[in-house]
């Protein structure tokens, strides 16, 4: 019976001919001086410049991957691997593949997800963009460590290994560059235990610029971590809004509020009002976000997700929005006599707003919460049925 395959090194390649050669013989060169019974794989998305030739002639295995994308051809490339481990890195030269044994001495200590930090391993001169080292991977880094609560300090390290085992866990999906963002991020949704290791970066050896966009590549990695934190997306905002809502229309509600020279009155608290109205609508978008991407697989089931369901449901709904409807309604009344009480003629805005407002604001949010909590629990039947 052959030997298994411990590791699989994956490369993807989309027209890297001048130093896929050079890669492969790194990764050769590791596998034999570290007597690892190994596999490299080469992930084609349709390269046109003999890539394909340059890795049959190494006796490199060669996957053509027809989708295109960074995601797509790692994807393809990972999934073909018959190693129990994998270690991925870009054909240009930046990463040495003759110094892949911390990240496979980490997976054999029983870790999950290993990635280099190209800013503790160093960063050779002119081998990363200027905003790209400044700007776009320490501000992603950190909006990830804060989104997440992953302890990394580079999130777009392109040097990364994990088991076999733990690629099917964290069950990827998207295509393109951010498919970076999104192992990491799976891998700490799935409770995948994560360490770094200091890795040095190389100027690629490509004479042609590298297929990463700074602007557009950045933008699909701060989308897609956005995306999966409907908390920060969302929640928060929401509740920041109707925080400061709520309490300054409250104090417009009882007089006219002067700040220095500026004086809030009537007109403010239709806009404060609205802070509120605004901010519900987030966290109503927060719930229907997080409840899609758990049914869909996008984010792991919680107990978190299971409690949203039983604090939030339709008795309690009816009966906050029915109380909120009522209250709306009384103003309402409440507002009308005052105009009887006038002869139907002309009245003092500042004192009848004060209750006209609150009236339409309380009737519209009783609404809201009504049709949302009506909505939401169809959306819990399927939750209920699995308990």
């Amino acid at each position: 019976m052959s030997e298994k395959i411990e590791l699989s090194i994956v490369m993807p390649c989309l027209n890297e001919a001048e130093t896929l050669e050079i890669c492969i013989r790194k990764a050769q060169n590791f596998l034999k001086q570290n007597q690892v019974h190994g596999e490299i794989i080469i992930a084609d998305n349709g390269s046109t410049d003999g890539s394909q030739k340059i890795a049959n002639s190494h006796n490199a295995k060669i996957i053509s991957i027809s989708e295109k994308g960074y995601g797509s051809a790692l994807r393809g490339g990972i999934e073909s691997a018959s190693g129990k481990y994998i270690i991925m890195a870009d054909a240009d030269d930046s990463y040495d593949f003759e110094s892949l044994q911390p990240f496979l001495s980490a997976l054999r200590s029983g870790s999950d997800f290993v990635i280099g930090n190209r800013f503790k391993g160093g960063i050779d001169k002119n081998a990363m963009p200027f905003l790209h080292k400044y700007l776009g991977n320490p501000v992603l880094s950190f909006l990830g460590r804060l989104f997440f609560k992953i302890k990394i300090g580079d999130f777009h390290c392109g040097l990364r290994g994990f088991s076999k085992e733990a690629y099917l866990k964290m069950n990827l999906k998207t295509t393109g560059m951010e498919f970076a963002s999104e192992m990491i991020v799976k891998a700490k949704l799935n409770n995948l235990s994560i360490i770094e290791v200091p890795t040095k970066l190389h100027k690629d050896g490509r004479s042609r610029p590298p297929h990463l966009n700074t602007w557009r590549d950045g933008w699909r990695h701060l989308r897609f971590l956005l995306l999966y934190s409907p908390t920060w997306l969302f929640l928060i905002p929401g509740i920041i809004l109707m925080v400061i809502g709520f309490s300054v229309s409250t104090l417009l509600i009882i007089e006219p509020l002067t700040i220095e020279y500026i004086m809030l009155d009537i007109h403010t608290l239709l806009y404060t009002s609205s802070m509120i109205l605004i901010g519900f609508q987030f966290i109503v978008f927060y719930a229907l976000t997080k409840i899609y991407a758990v049914e869909n697989g996008l984010l792991p089931k919680s107990s978190r997700y299971h409690k949203l369901f039983k604090y939030i449901n339709l008795e309690l709904g009816l009966l906050v929005g029915g109380l909120l409807l009522i209250f709306g309604l009384l103003l309402s009344f409440y507002g009308f006599s005052i105009w009887k009480d006038s002869h139907f003629g002309n009245l003092n805005p500042s004192h009848t707003f004060r209750i006209i407002i609150p009236a339409v604001f309380t009737i519209l949010f009783g609404m809201q919460i009504i049709f949302f909590s009506l909505f939401f629990s169809i959306l819990g039947l399927k939750n209920n049925q699995d308990d």
